[in-house]
Formats: structure tokens, C-alpha cells, sequence
């Protein structure tokens, strides 16, 4: 698992970021706006600045496509100038119109464009802007696109033109003449820019690190949980490993002592253990890549590059092949296994061979588990750890604290099965003689807590995993779900009935849709993106109405709210914003914030925070007046819709689409929205439901290889008490007993391990990897199952492995064979 996340995870940021990079071509520096568009007035001073060779200037913004599901990315050229800058976005005209470059009425698509669209050169594609649709030709292809982006290139005036954004760019690349320092130059043109247009423009190399660095930040923190998601495989592997082969050592213990006898000496015995280990260590590692590099083929194939998590859109990225991280994983796969099997092996050469010969030793070579401080030192350890803020924006010692937390609580298990086991079988043996069965297993459990900890804790490490992820994922699924319930209190929602940002409603639309009979009220909604740091992804910026008195009518509030200043004018304009901003960016409720609005920088006071499950780099709501007021756009994007008493949502929704510009809106119930959002949820936790699934098959196969392996080892135990008089059916009972038992403890301790771990998941590290909180929430349904499922298979595993040791005969089973 773990190999396969790395591939994905390599896979789909290498290509996302050559997309990106490929967009930008062989441009030195790039000029950007801190809003999504900037007036194009500055493009000449950028043009003739000393030391530029050519600018080119570049409109981008995603077009609405009637009809189909995603937008079409469209890029507005200069093609005289974008040859020399960007070769990659200029389209190949068909035979005969060398000219269509520069027609109004054409668009150059990509091949996965025209895949994703049925259309080919020659053919024609339907628009959107506003609501009004329109059609352009395919004058050609795009041959140098990426396998899987989906762009279209226009001439930059037809799309100023055919989308309404006369005299805007997005960005301006820049060439520099031979000789120039684009470093310095790069610091003097930014510094410029800022001293005279103030959090207008941001200016950066765009094929430099800050460009992977950024796209790296926008998806670290999930790439990195799905990893440390994945090594929870590792882990609970290295476990069984270690009771696999500490099995083993204990059933030989007598022939390693003769072994010594006869002149084997210590690190020979040490180092034949060790290379049993390496043994499985080296068959399952390779095993590993393999399947590893399959499962990243399948899992890029049918959940895409980001396993449906939104981060790495319009990309198809294929699965590389990297030889050295095959050997890193390869070597943690045989170090994982060399660990587990390093104290059994240990013990084997350490242990003094004339008391390794007597029968009944077993408990002498596992004496070294039941010491306690090393266990409660780690849960001490853990416990400070929580404390302990991020690491590079990243919960590291979240993650240590869930080791420790996990290698303490197993390191528990000798003592606590010796307290439970010990005084259970203090009130069984009272009544030994009416129950005989349940009072030979608890002495057995009770004597051989070494043994019944190896047992535990296979099951301890899996269940307790499993219950953390289940926990974690459902308290996330539940709080957006009831995140949902309170931001959508409307009773009908309205927007443009394709994706893209060309896509809005004027004033005549809005008009109409509050004048429409059975209309209560409507509430607009206007979003747009703004960039705050260069280094971060931008920021989502959402004007609204809202009621300064109760903004808690739209949104869920986080922490105390501030009372705005008496202050008249701008200054005193109230603003929202998200739990990430107030990690990622330091807000502080009370405080002030500068947004870029309309090419200055606004001054905001920060109201309250809000919860925000629908953008992880952050967001900022103020009032649709004030955003009005600073922009004078009328446009909005999304509307909610309050139906009059005794006029239900249908019947106000068939009304809106008689309207002439309805068919081109898409209309939604609350209900509708929770279940789709829902659905987007499940898709994006599909590898961590695939990660609890492995979880619960590692435990299922450790307790059927542990209990397998010392049932079998105690072959001679059971000849043994058929001699005293214990029937077959009897032994049968007491090994089911013992395994139902010990996997009761088991899940008991594992619950609660899990319980705390999942404490952890829940209020630290998702906190601080996606800077949202959450609430608790218990998946008793789920627990119950898997827990009556490892109950069941622990029994049953008894049972079978119980009849193959008692099927040689009891005189068999106590005789020597040496």
C-alpha cells in the first residue's frame, strides 16, 4: 500500500505541475494579478520596460459548456508574441485558413478537449457566458497539449470580447534579452509594482521551486495522510511478523538448546532466526512492489490522479516505475520484517540451554514483555506530543504521538492479560469441579500472559487501527453532513446550469427570480478567487447577504464573534473568515484583514471565524452590499430561493424554469445537495474505506496465524491432559473458550486504544493538516460487526487448528522426537 500511495501520490504531482509549467512555456517572469483578473493598462509599461524582450499577454478563465460536466479551460493569446514565449498553446490551423488564429469566431482544442467534447477540427462547440450561449469553430488542435488537460486557445481579443472582459488579462509572461539577471530583475520589477499599485500584482519565475512549492502545499497534507494512512499496513505487519516468529522460537525453543548443545554457537543461532526473517521479509517486500505498482495502475484508472479528492484535476498522469523508490520501500519492507523478528531472535541466542530444555520454559523466553515502564513511558510520551503544534504545516507529532501511543498500549498487554486472566480465574477455580473447561483455560490464560500477549496484541494493533479510522472518518462525515443541514437553510438553490467562471446572473435575471409568483425572498451569492500569499493557494472570496446582527443564519460560527467598531465608511466593513485563515494566514478575530478588491487593497474587520468544509486554503465572507459597493459588479453567481407558505419548492422551481433564460439554470433542493455532496465525500474517502478493509483482513489473518501457530505448539499440552482424562470435546471447548477470550480482551483494549487514537485523529492531526474542526462521532454499527467478526474467526481458527493438533493421538503428542 504504502509503495502504491507513493506512486500515485509522484504520478499525479509530476503531472499536475508539468501541466501548470507547460502553460507558461519559456517565459522568465510572469505577472500576475492578486485577483483572478487586472486591468490590461499596465501591459504597456511591462512591454517597453528595459531589459524585456517580449511580453506576452495572457486572458485565462474557465468557459461554461452546456451540456457536459466540467468547464473548458480557455487561454486568450497573443499569437505574435505568444510564439516566442509559449510554442505549446498555439494551434495547428486546418489546410487552407492560416489565418483562423486570429478570427473571432474560432478556438484551438487540445485532443483530450475534443475527446471530452465529441468534436474535431472543423467541427464547433457551444459556450456559455452569462446565460446566453454561443457557438466558436474548431479551427484546429492544440499538438503539444498534456495527455488529459482539456484546454481551448482563442485570440485574446475574440475571448475579451466573446465573454465580456474587454480590457482584462490574467497574466502577462515576460522574455528578457540575452544578459539579463532574472533574479534581480524579477526583485526591482516587483518592488516597483508594489510601491505603486500596492496588493495589485505579485510577480514570480514561473518555471522556478516556488511554482512546485506551491502546487506541493495545495495537496501536502493529503498526499502525506494518505501515506502515513498506508504504512498502518507496515505496521501491523511488523507485528505479525513478530508474533509469527516469536511463535516459532518458543515451539523450537528445545531444539535450538540442543542445537546449542552440540556446538551451534550464539550468533549462528542468532543469525539463523534473523534469516528466516529476512527470508519473509524479502518474499513480502517483492511481493509488495508488485502489487503496489498494480494497485497505483488501477487506482489511477478508475479514481484518477487525486483517488477523487479534487487536488489534481484535468491531468492523466501514468504510473512511473522509480527504481529508487522501489529499494526504499523494498529495504523498509526487509528492515519492517528483520525488526519484528530481531527479540525472538534474541531471546534464541541468549537463552542458557539446560533450562531451555526442560519442558514448560516457554514462559521464561517471553518474561522480558510483562516489564512495564518501557509502555508507560511511550503513553507519557504520547500524551505531551498532542500538545505540540504542527511541523512544517504538518502534524509530525500527531503521528509520533499514534506510534507511541500504539507501542505502548501492546506493550501493555503481558501485564494487563496477567490482571484480567488472574482474577477471572481466581472465581473460576471455585467452581472448577461444575466447570471444568472454563477453569483450565483461565489458568492456562492466566499463567501464560506472555503467550496470551502475542495473541493480543495482533489483535490490539489491527482492531485498534481500524476503530481510530472509523471513528475518524465517520465524525468527519457526520460533521459535514450536519455542516450542510445549517448552511443550506433555503428552501430552493439556484445557479447557472454549467461549471466555469463565465457563468452568472445579471440584474434583469435576479429581478426576475424575486418577482416569480411563490417567492418569498431571494438571498445572492457572488464567489471569486484572491491570492493573499504568492507561496499559498488562493483564497476563496464570497460576498453574501448577511445580517450583521445573526450571521449565524449562513454560515456555522467557530469561537467567539467580535463587536463591530462605530467606525463609518470602508474601514469598518465586516468580515468572515474561515478556521484555515485563521491558521494558515494568522487571523484574529477583532483584527483586521487586507483583501485585493477592484486593484487596491481593502482593510476588513474580521468579525468571526466560520467552519468551512468546502475550501482547504482558506475563505472570506463579507456583504454583498459592501462587495457592490467597492466593485460595482451586479453579477452574482448562485442564488437561494424562500417559497411563500403553502407553495412548495417544485412547483416554485417549474415556475423559474418558464422563465426565458431558465433552461439554462440548474435548480437544487437542500436534500439533493447533501446527498450529492455526500457522494463527492464517499469518493474522496474511497482509499481509506479500502485502507480500514486491508486493516481489518491484516487482523482477521494475524489471529488465524497466531492462534494457528500455538495451538499447534501445544500439541503436547493436549496428549497430555487426554491422558488425565480430558476428552477431545473438552480440549475442543477450552481452546474455543480461550480464543473467544482472548479476542474479547482484545477488541476491549483495542476500543479503547482506538478510542484515544482516534482522539488524536480527530482533534490534532485533521486540525492541523486541513485546518477544520470537527465533532466526535461513534460508529457503533460498524465496530460491532467487525469486532463480532474477529470474535467469530478467533473461535473458529481455535477450533480448526485445535482438530488437526489433536487428530496424531495422545500418546503421539508426548512422546519425544529428537
Amino acid at each position: 500500500m504504502g509503495f502504491a500511495i507513493h506512486l500515485i501520490n509522484a504520478a499525479a504531482f509530476n503531472e499536475f505541475s508539468a501541466a501548470v509549467k507547460s502553460l507558461s512555456g519559456q517565459a522568465d517572469v510572469q505577472v500576475a494579478g492578486r485577483e483572478a483578473l487586472f486591468d490590461q493598462a499596465i501591459y504597456p509599461r511591462l512591454a517597453q520596460r528595459t531589459g524585456v524582450a517580449i511580453a506576452s499577454p495572457v486572458l485565462e478563465f474557465d468557459a461554461g459548456v452546456p451540456g457536459a460536466r466540467g468547464a473548458l479551460k480557455i487561454i486568450g493569446i497573443d499569437p505574435f508574441r505568444a510564439g516566442a514565449v509559449s510554442p505549446d498553446l498555439l494551434g495547428v490551423p486546418v489546410e487552407g485558413k492560416p489565418f483562423d488564429m486570429l478570427a473571432d469566431d474560432a478556438v484551438f482544442l487540445s485532443p483530450a478537449a475534443m475527446t471530452w467534447l465529441n468534436t474535431a477540427s472543423g467541427g464547433a462547440i457551444v459556450l456559455r457566458e452569462g446565460t446566453t450561449d454561443f457557438s466558436l469553430r474548431v479551427a484546429g488542435g492544440l499538438l503539444r497539449a498534456r495527455a488529459g488537460q482539456r484546454i481551448g486557445v482563442m485570440d485574446i481579443g475574440a475571448a475579451q470580447w466573446r465573454f465580456r472582459q474587454g480590457g482584462k488579462l490574467s497574466r502577462i509572461d515576460l522574455k528578457l534579452r540575452e544578459g539579463v539577471d532574472r533574479d534581480r530583475f524579477e526583485r526591482d520589477l516587483a518592488r516597483e509594482l508594489e510601491r505603486e499599485f500596492p496588493g495589485r500584482f505579485q510577480v514570480a519565475q514561473p518555471n522556478d521551486e516556488s511554482l512546485d512549492a506551491r502546487t506541493n502545499t495545495l495537496s501536502r497534507a493529503y498526499r502525506v495522510n494518505l501515506t502515513v494512512l498506508a504504512l498502518v499496513a507496515l505496521f501491523t505487519g511488523a507485528f505479525l511478523v513478530f508474533s509469527t516468529q516469536a511463535l516459532s522460537v518458543i515451539r523450537r525453543r528445545g531444539q535450538f538448546a540442543l542445537m546449542r548443545v552440540l556446538g551451534v554457537e550464539r550468533r549462528q543461532l542468532l543469525g539463523q532466526v534473523l534469516l528466516e526473517g529476512a527470508s519473509l521479509g524479502v518474499i513480502g517486500a517483492l511481493l509488495g512492489i508488485a502489487a503496489g505498482y498494480a494497485l497505483a495502475a488501477a487506482a489511477l484508472h478508475f479514481f484518477g490522479a487525486d483517488l477523487g479528492a479534487g487536488y489534481f484535476t484535468g491531468v492523466q498522469p501514468a504510473v512511473q516505475f522509480t527504481p529508487v523508490a522501489a529499494v526504499v520501500f523494498f529495504a523498509l519492507g526487509l528492515g519492517v520484517a528483520l525488526l519484528g523478528c530481531l527479540a525472538p531472535a534474541l531471546e534464541a541466542a541468549r537463552a542458557a540451554p539446560a533450562v531451555a530444555l526442560k519442558s514448560g520454559s516457554d514462559e521464561t523466553a517471553l518474561s522480558g514483555l510483562a516489564r512495564i515502564w518501557p509502555s508507560l513511558a511511550c503513553l507519557s510520551v504520547a500524551a505531551l506530543l498532542t500538545r505540540a503544534p504542527p511541523l512544517f504545516e504538518l502534524p509530525i507529532f500527531g503521528y509520533i504521538a499514534i506510534a507511541l501511543l500504539l507501542v505502548g498500549g501492546i506493550g501493555m498487554m503481558p501485564r494487563v492479560a496477567a490482571w484480567v486472566f488472574g482474577f477471572l480465574n481466581r472465581v473460576a477455580m471455585r467452581r472448577a469441579r461444575q466447570h471444568p473447561v472454563p477453569a483450565l483455560s483461565l489458568a492456562r490464560l492466566a499463567n501464560a500472559s506472555g503467550s496470551a500477549a502475542i495473541a493480543l496484541g495482533g489483535v490490539l494493533s489491527s482492531f485498534s487501527l481500524m476503530v481510530a479510522m472509523a471513528i475518524m472518518v465517520s465524525s468527519f462525515r457526520v460533521s459535514v453532513d450536519d455542516w450542510l443541514v445549517q448552511i443550506l437553510p433555503a428552501d430552493l438553490y439556484i445557479r447557472n446550469a454549467v461549471a466555469g467562471n463565465t457563468t452568472s446572473l445579471g440584474p434583469a435575471e435576479q429581478a426576475a427570480l424575486a418577482a416569480t409568483p411563490g417567492v418569498a425572498r431571494v438571498q445572492f451569492l457572488r464567489s471569486r478567487q484572491v491570492s493573499l500569499d504568492p507561496a499559498r493557494a488562493p483564497v476563496t472570496l464570497i460576498a453574501r447577504d448577511i445580517d450583521v446582527d445573526d450571521p449565524g443564519q449562513v454560515m456555522v460560527l467557530v469561537g467567539a464573534s467580535a463587536k463591530r467598531p462605530a467606525a463609518n465608511g470602508t474601514e469598518s466593513m465586516p468580515a468572515w473568515v474561515s478556521e484555515a485563515m485563521l491558521d494558515l494566514y494568522g487571523a484574529k478575530v477583532g483584527a483586521r484583514i487586507s483583501i485585493p478588491i477592484n486593484g487596491r487593497l481593502r482593510e476588513f474587520f474580521i468579525a468571526g471565524a466560520w467552519r468551512d468544509y468546502s475550501n482547504q486554503s482558506g475563505s472570506v465572507q463579507i456583504r454583498l452590499p459592501d462587495y457592490r459597493l467597492l466593485t460595482g459588479e451586479q453579477d452574482v453567481s448562485d442564488a437561494a430561493v424562500w417559497t411563500r407558505p403553502g407553495v412548495t419548492a417544485a412547483e416554485v422551481e417549474s415556475r423559474l424554469r418558464a422563465l426565458p433564460f431558465g433552461a439554462a439554470l440548474q435548480f437544487a433542493q437542500p436534500s439533493q445537495i447533501r446527498a450529492m455532496s455526500l457522494k463527492i465525500f464517499d469518493r474522496s474517502f474511497a482509499v481509506t474505506y479500502l485502507l480500514e478493509a486491508i486493516a481489518i483482513a491484516i487482523g482477521l489473518s494475524g489471529v488465524a496465524a497466531t492462534f494457528s501457530a500455538q495451538t499447534l505448539a501445544r500439541a503436547r499440552e493436549f496428549g497430555m491432559l487426554r491422558h488425565v482424562g480430558v476428552t477431545r470435546g473438552q480440549i475442543l471447548r477450552i481452546l474455543a473458550l480461550e480464543g473467544g477470550s482472548l479476542t474479547a480482551l482484545g477488541v476491549a483494549c483495542g476500543f479503547v486504544l482506538g478510542l484515544f487514537i482516534s482522539l488524536i485523529l480527530v482533534f490534532v492531526v485533521n486540525p492541523q493538516s486541513f485546518h477544520w474542526t470537527m465533532q466526535l462521532h461513534m460508529p457503533w454499527g460498524l465496530l460491532a460487526s467487525v469486532a463480532s467478526l474477529l470474535l467469530g474467526a478467533s473461535v473458529l481458527t481455535a477450533l480448526v487448528s485445535g482438530r488437526y493438533a489433536l487428530s496424531g493421538g495422545p500418546i503421539r503428542a508426548v512422546r519425544e522426537d529428537w
